[in-house]
């Protein structure tokens, strides 16, 4: 975030002060502080980014909206669609921006692959298939508790279903899940899912408990693309799409690479949200889309309770 353009990070809370201190020390900020209402009282900041666990979304992003504080929120917004809602109407009678720091989606790799899917690189585009996964079995890790809003769908199932939605540009007619939790946490620990998104189809699969990996598959009438890092899209090498053109065999298929420079999504998603700010212009991703994300993963574990 400190390599934004438009933002500068002027000051860090932890609800440690010697700890605050410490990594404004080693991160060149100038303020910290030792509790989070206190950079809300500070009237030199504008906005503030809210990166704690999912539980605390909520109460602090009110409490900034309240002291007329802009509001970038980690995702999921928050524990359930309607404590987003909550969120959404707070910030709204207070004035001020509220994002969900779906970051990946202003990163220059998945601008050119809407772009691609726009122009009809791959025909119809009809399938979406994601897998998002990694290994964490620490019982202390916030991921790893039930009542922080921890588990797979949560915070990594999230991304496959927002890719959904945005690249159909639509809501899905049905969902259907099944989960594996974990038995000592309680979280889900495996996570699959289909959306049909009237007879359009998206599946993905997450976990917490295997092999680090991330992929998302288009496919559509007239060819597909397989884009290779999705969402912890690296900063510092290029990143690839991988277009397969209409009629290749799978065996000897006519491959093109399409390589993306460089970029920080973490800047990118800094300067699209301080230029809106700047601007008076809606946010690149409107606070409703939070809202709609959190309700299909509702509706994906409610079918895993039926």
């Amino acid at each position: 975030m400190q390599r934004s353009k438009l933002c500068d990070v002027t000051a860090i809370a932890s609800r440690d002060e010697p700890r605050a201190t410490a990594a404004a020390a080693e991160l060149g900020i100038p303020k910290s502080y030792g509790g989070y209402q206190e950079i809300l009282d500070d009237p030199d900041i504008e906005a503030v980014y809210i990166p704690l666990p999912n539980h605390l979304h909520a109460p602090w992003t009110l409490r900034a909206a309240a002291a007329g504080k802009h509001v970038l929120c980690e995702k999921p917004l928050a524990m359930s669609s309607a404590e987003a809602q909550e969120m959404v109407d707070g910030c709204q009678a207070a004035g001020v921006a509220l994002m969900e720091a779906f970051m990946y989606r202003l990163h220059p790799l998945w601008v050119r692959v809407r772009e691609l899917v726009r122009d009809g690189a791959v025909g119809e585009l009809e399938a979406i298939q994601a897998f998002f996964s990694y290994r964490n079995l620490d019982p202390a890790n916030i991921r790893n508790v039930t009542d922080f809003g921890g588990g797979a769908l949560m915070d990594i199932g999230c991304y496959p279903v927002n890719v959904a939605r945005m690249m159909f540009d639509a809501e899905p007619v049905t969902v259907a899940g099944v989960v594996r939790r974990d038995p000592s946490f309680g979280t889900d620990a495996l996570t699959s899912a289909v959306l049909d998104f009237g007879g359009r189809h998206a599946t993905f699969t997450c976990s917490t408990q295997l092999e680090d990996d991330q992929r998302v598959h288009l496919m559509g009438t007239e060819g597909r693309l397989l884009v290779e890092i999705p969402f912890n899209i690296p900063p510092d090498r290029p990143t690839r799409i991988i277009r397969a053109a209409g009629g290749s065999p799978p065996v000897e298929p006519g491959m093109e690479i399409i390589e993306i420079p460089p970029a920080d999504q973490y800047a990118e998603q800094c300067d699209a949200f301080s230029a809106a700010i700047r601007s008076g212009e809606p946010v690149p991703t409107p606070p409703s889309d939070a809202v709609a994300n959190m309700v299909v993963l509702e509706r994906i574990l409610a079918s895993v309770t039926a």
